[in-house]
């Protein structure tokens, strides 16, 4: 098989931090989607788990150990994860390893895609990976880019799009000022801007969110509009980009979400997931924009508290893989 035809049809998903809900959503998305086109599948992870999790979902998923296969699983070397307790280091371990394992499998071309069940940070870091910072970093990291941006984006019952990238995304909201740069928010706004073109929109027109309240009042309330958010939407334009702003966040996603602009970018990760989460909560994606390979994850976490108990909805995971399977397609 040439590498051009396994990258078309071939979809790695590590099934994430195995105490949480990560592995549940990934075979209830695979038992929607499965069969309904020439896309195989690669669950990345513990065998013995995914099998026995199979029968006990009643997801009557056909699993097997090759490669040939509609849907076939990936065991990375050395892993042996607990389902309890919740977010114990040996499952910590296991997602770490079985993130790393995907995203080879996508760098070596044996996948188009890699999609991301949840971690937990919290315990990946207590499990001694004291610079994990977020599944986006580490995959950056990985391919050794710096060139890319997060943007989840998901629709309303009207149909009704966010999509919105972020300038920063992982740091402590006292930290974000400091760091926030004029190339983070060049480099956000080119990444949505092309995203748009990757999802084929009609246009691809871009909103730029203020830091500070109704965008510092002209410098009364900060001067970051002014020193690096404007300079930097004025760069892009330079560059052909049809961006504007900044504009005053409370706002913006106002006139967004009616469809005056087709991509927002944020400065920081609550002022663009909290408007994406109350719109499309249970459909919203996360997409890495700039890597070398696709990779989408569901826009939730772990949530220890309702694991092992077959409530899980895996609407958000199946728009993950179904965001996948479209962006691959055009490799």
């Amino acid at each position: 098989m040439t590498r051009s035809t396994l990258v078309l049809k071939t979809i790695a998903i590590s099934i994430g931090d195995v105490t949480g809900i990560g592995p549940e959503v990934a075979l209830k998305a695979l038992a929607s989607e499965a069969g309904k086109d020439e896309t195989r599948y690669v669950l990345v992870g513990q065998f013995d788990l995914l099998e026995a999790l199979n029968v006990s979902l009643g997801t009557k998923l056909r699993l097997a150990h090759e490669a040939t296969s509609g849907i076939s699983m990936y065991e990375p070397a050395g892993i042996s994860a607990a389902l309890k307790p919740a977010g114990n280091a040996a499952a910590a371990k296991a997602a770490m390893a079985c993130l790393k394992a995907g995203a080879e499998l996508c760098l070596a071309g044996k996948a188009a895609a890699l999609v991301t069940a949840p971690v937990n940070k919290a315990a990946i870091i207590n499990a001694g990976f004291n610079d994990f910072v977020g599944q986006t970093e580490y995959l950056s990291a990985l391919a050794g880019t710096s060139d890319t941006a997060m943007m989840l984006l998901g629709t309303d019952e009207r149909g009704r799009w966010l999509r919105v990238a972020l300038a920063t995304t992982h740091l402590p909201l006292r930290e974000v000022a400091e760091r926030l740069t004029q190339s983070a928010i060049e480099r956000a706004s080119v990444l949505a801007a092309r995203a748009c073109k990757q999802l084929a929109l009609p246009r691809a027109k871009v909103a730029v969110c203020g830091l500070n309240p109704h965008a510092g009042e002209e410098g009364k309330l900060g001067d970051e509009e002014q020193k690096v958010i404007a300079p930097a939407v004025r760069a892009c334009q330079k560059k052909g980009i049809e961006v504007a702003g900044p504009y005053a966040a409370d706002a913006l996603f106002h006139y967004v979400l009616r469809g005056d602009y087709d991509a927002v970018v944020a400065m920081y990760h609550d002022q663009g997931l909290v408007p994406l989460k109350m719109i499309a909560f249970e459909r919203g994606v996360n997409w890495t924009l700039g890597l070398p390979f696709v990779r989408t994850s569901p826009d939730h976490g772990t949530a220890y508290d309702i694991a092992g108990k077959n409530v899980a909805n895996p609407s958000s995971m199946i728009e993950a893989i179904r965001l996948a399977k479209r962006l691959s397609a055009q490799q």
